[in-house]
């Protein structure tokens, strides 16, 4: 139980990668708050970890709107009196060179990958100050750090949540707030499988040429990356901060002969 006890708010939990984390949060003793839009997968995500034995129930809240925001933190705070650890997790993919990009579709990205990591923040950091502790994880991707044909946006928003990650640190480190970051490669989750089936002709030669530029020759799994995430929770990782910490196969740091 690495997380006994702690309370927990993952936002965009209710698929995928935020999915995983929050089944495995669960098992480890967290309180879990399941965050997302989606109210249907968001309850069956908490049925799934209270019929495991765990603690969880979720909240409905857009991530891009303060309002939405701040209401779900103080439900949060006035249920269970603090806030742990908070996962920003919630974000979409951007496909297109930036000539192809139309402005709603920067904005969209733009608003739900980094203001969807900036308002949690916000509203949560002021009860971790008051506290004199905590942990809060965002998402960030491998893209932040290689080029990646035609993800500009998406790579625009994932280099500002690394950035933003090292400089929370510093701010929020007198307050004994630890702030890092989850790097991940191409992770087989059920978007990018959907994604995969919908924009090629032959989705298995996709995946093939994915698994090519990772060292692993596999692609990531949900698990993968929410094993990453609990050493974050954890007090086991106490002394990373500010830290970019990659889950990606090796496609950052080498390349295939």
């Amino acid at each position: 139980m690495r997380l006994q006890n702690k309370v927990i708010l993952i936002t965009g939990a209710a698929s995928g990668i935020g999915k995983s984390t929050a089944l495995l949060f669960g098992r480890e003793g967290a309180q879990v708050i399941v965050n997302d839009l989606d109210e249907a997968k968001g309850i069956e995500t908490v049925n799934e970890i209270t019929g495991a034995g765990g603690a969880a129930r979720f909240i409905q809240a857009d991530v891009t709107h303060s309002d939405s925001v701040k209401a779900m933190v103080e439900q949060i705070i006035q249920a269970y009196g603090r806030i742990d650890v908070l996962f920003n997790n919630a974000g979409i993919s951007g496909v297109g060179a930036l000539h192809e990009l139309e402005p709603d579709a920067w904005d969209r990205i733009m608003s739900i990958n980094v203001k969807g990591v900036f308002l949690p923040s916000k509203h949560v950091l002021p009860h971790m100050m008051e506290r004199k502790s905590g942990s809060i994880i965002n998402m960030s991707s491998c893209i932040a750090e290689i080029g990646l044909a035609r993800r500009a946006s998406y790579a625009a928003t994932k280099g500002a949540v690394l950035a933003l990650t090292k400089s929370m640190q510093v701010d929020y480190a007198p307050y004994g707030i630890r702030v890092n970051a989850l790097l991940p490669g191409t992770i087989l989750t059920p978007f990018v499988e959907n994604y995969l089936r919908t924009s090629y002709d032959d989705p298995e030669a996709a995946v093939a040429s994915l698994k090519s530029r990772q060292l692993s020759s596999e692609m990531g799994r949900p698990e993968d990356v929410a094993s990453a995430a609990l050493f974050l929770a954890s007090d086991e990782s106490k002394f990373m901060m500010g830290s970019p910490l990659y889950i990606d196969g090796g496609v950052t740091f080498g390349k295939n002969a």
